[in-house]
């Protein structure tokens, strides 16, 4: 659905980002994750076609960008950082707005705003001034606005910025259900917010890609590396010759029982393979083998230099 390629975007003399190249199939949730100025808003309206590339290209839903931008932005909802809106207009009449500048006849209209409403929850609020709302409802009424058109693409910048809790929840589980339709690309800078709503995190940092995995990998691989907890039945102590025969960083005993040898061992990312090929040669009988995972946090900060 996206494909980005070599991209660049330079303002003067400063360029903001630095060739990253990235691709997002039909129904995946991906989070863009970096520091404040890692390019994520850069990278957003670039994708959106609100700014031209310097170099690279850009294929949304198979329309290249800036060439066929108009073809493109049909099949793409965006919610901007901070979400557009007329204050003193009723959601309804903002809607209807929203939707006849993007040429829908009335009966597409008519089924937009009814689709927007029900999945941004503003049934109650479609009668009320944009001004009475919650900066969380505003967000919605953006939202809704995004889906008024029934893109296949949603592209939300910071769709939590500036909300408290209770309104981020609130967004979050709205995200997940739009998630199980629609294909969405998110920006941000909180860690939870990937963690609760994405499968998969491309980390920018200084307008380059450091980082693109899924949770999984980012939380149990650091830098190349891999930390296991291995159980084995029987009491035995395997440091010698995991030692002797792989290659390893640490390997730590831990708590066990009569009948069972357990321990954590770092090493290279191959290392599940080789504990495996060890175990078959030795007669151990693995009762675990698993990656220990570490915090999003601790992964975020070591890609982008403690940086938030």
């Amino acid at each position: 659905m996206i494909e980005v390629e070599n991209l660049r975007k330079s303002f003067g003399d400063f360029e903001a980002v630095r060739g990253i190249s990235f691709r997002i199939e039909k129904g995946e949730v991906v989070g863009l994750l970096g520091p404040n100025g890692a390019g994520k808003t850069t990278t957003m309206r670039m994708l959106t076609g609100f700014y031209n590339p310097t170099a690279g290209s850009i294929h949304v839903a198979g329309y290249s960008l800036p060439e066929q931008k108009l073809e493109a932005q049909k099949k793409i909802g965006y919610l901007p950082e901070s979400s557009s809106s007329y204050p003193d207009m009723i959601v309804s009449d903002f809607l209807r707005f929203v939707g006849e500048a993007r040429d829908l006849n009335e009966k597409e209209l008519a089924e937009g705003i009814d689709r927007g409403v029900t999945a941004a929850g503003l049934e109650k609020y479609y009668y009320r001034p944009i001004s009475q709302l919650s900066k969380g409802y505003k967000q919605r009424v953006g939202l809704a606005a995004a889906l008024i058109h029934n893109p296949d693409i949603l592209i939300l910048d910071e769709p939590t910025a500036g909300l408290d809790p209770n309104q981020i929840a609130e967004i979050q589980n709205l995200i997940r259900e739009l998630g199980k339709e629609k294909t969405i690309i998110l920006s941000t800078h909180i860690l939870k917010e990937v963690e609760a709503t994405c499968k998969r995190a491309i980390i920018i940092h200084e307008g380059k890609i450091v980082s693109d995995a899924s949770l999984e990998e980012l939380q149990t691989k650091k830098e190349g590396q891999i930390s296991l907890t291995v159980s084995i039945k029987g009491k035995i102590d395997p440091s010698s010759v995991l030692r002797e025969k792989v290659t390893i960083d640490y390997v730590n005993t831990l708590p066990g029982h009569e009948e069972l040898s357990r321990f954590e061992i770092s090493g290279p990312a191959d290392l599940p393979e080789k504990i495996f090929q060890l175990a078959v040669e030795q007669g151990w009988v693995l009762t675990e083998l698993a990656p220990q995972k570490q915090s999003l946090e601790d992964v975020f900060q070591m890609l982008t230099g403690g940086q938030k």
